[in-house]
């Protein structure tokens, strides 16, 4: 038996199992009482803040060319079951060319800046400076928040020792092939039970917020998704999911856009993990080191690591049959990966959706060694 070759192949194999079914069922026995998502709360009860102790919160919407739905955006924001003298809505217009300043302002924004061309994270900061709230919250301006939303979101913040929180967001299914909508299901799942063990590793761009004490200026390649988590958790601070705040989004119709989003947003990957300081364990606490590694590193070695294994286990084809199995079916995800754009079978389309997924990660790395970066605003196709 070629040794170097098995212990390549079950040391990358291994860690992909673990990383994407592994790794949850660690969390569901670590997780006190074990939540299933069988048994959330279909009522969540209100903020535990009573009306006249709610803080100040400022609503910060970046905006590249959004006229189309910033109107509608500032209105759901107006409508938003939280007192209206403690709410700052802000829209930071980046560089747009469109009408989206004279539309935010004429739907009600308390505060429209238009700013420079610099890319989402610099509006976000810019936003930030201005805000006058004790919680920063923040939205795309596509999505669409519940009523009861905000009051949900914030509640975490009663404790001290909260730094961020995120809510939930749905995707809305135009009618195309992308799957991201069942893998975000899985990803809540994952994202809840972590919440309850040592804090998320990631949140989202739809309905999140952050102590402004706590706020940190990224650089234009930088995350809130992906940087404060980590970066807040080295401070001493925890980042929370909260289910009950609630947000909905237009999905990418297709799985190629998808592709093309995922791999946008991989473009920066490797500053934040390396440059900022993902990677590093000093700060963090024992059980957030064991999240990051099994929920961030793992699967963000996830392209490298099934190269491995299928580089590692064509030198093992001689080895007996297991290995010519494990081969056969390694092959057969690619293939039914390539059958899933012409095919719409379930099977061949959950190929597909994991192979792009996947491989955006090296595209996302790849653009990234030739063209710096990034940072530059590109909407998705479809969602708006």
């Amino acid at each position: 038996m070629n040794t170097v070759a098995a212990i390549l192949f079950w040391l990358s194999a291994g860690a992909l199992v673990y990383t994407h079914i592994g790794y949850p069922l660690v969390l569901w026995v670590l997780t006190p009482g074990r939540i299933r998502s069988g048994r959330r709360d279909s009522n969540p009860r209100p903020s535990a803040w009573q009306a006249d102790g709610l803080p100040a919160v400022s609503l910060i919407i970046p905006a590249y060319d959004e006229e189309e739905v910033i109107a509608a955006k500032v209105a759901n924001a107006l409508a938003l079951d939280y007192p209206r003298d403690r709410l700052q809505i802000i829209v930071a217009s980046d560089g747009s060319s469109d009408a989206t300043a004279e539309r935010a302002r004429v739907a009600g924004a308390d505060l429209v800046l238009e700013l420079p061309p610099g890319g989402k994270v610099a509006a976000l900061n810019t936003g930030a400076e201005q805000a006058t709230g004790e919680i920063l919250a923040f939205s795309d301006a596509n999505s669409t928040w519940a009523p009861d939303a905000l009051r949900q979101l914030i509640n975490p913040f009663e404790d001290p020792k909260v730094g961020y929180v995120c809510g939930q967001v749905r995707f809305l299914d135009p009618g195309g092939n992308n799957l991201e909508g069942a893998y975000w299901r899985y990803e809540m799942a994952v994202r809840e039970m972590e919440s309850a063990l040592a804090g998320v590793t990631a949140g989202n761009g739809a309905i999140y917020a952050v102590r402004r004490a706590a706020y940190i200026p990224l650089a234009p390649s930088g995350s809130h998704d992906l940087s404060f988590p980590f970066a807040f958790a080295k401070r001493g601070l925890r980042s929370l999911y909260a289910p009950a705040a609630r947000a909905e989004e237009k999905m990418v119709p297709t799985v190629e856009g998808e592709f093309a989003r995922k791999r946008r947003m991989m473009v920066g990957l490797w500053d934040i993990v390396v440059g900022e300081g993902m990677l590093s364990p000093r700060g963090y606490p024992p059980l957030f080191a064991f999240e990051i590694v099994s929920h961030r590193l793992l699967r963000y070695l996830s392209p490298v690591l099934h190269l491995v294994a299928l580089v590692a286990n064509a030198f093992l084809l001689g080895d007996g049959w297991f290995y010519l199995v494990t081969f056969a079916l390694q092959l057969a995800l690619l293939v039914a990966a390539l059958l899933g754009r012409f095919l719409p079978l379930a099977p061949f389309r959950i190929a597909r959706y994991y192979v792009l997924t996947t491989a955006s990660i090296a595209a996302g790395l790849w653009d990234r060694l030739r063209g710096g970066a990034g940072g530059r605003w590109e909407k998705a196709e479809g969602t708006r």
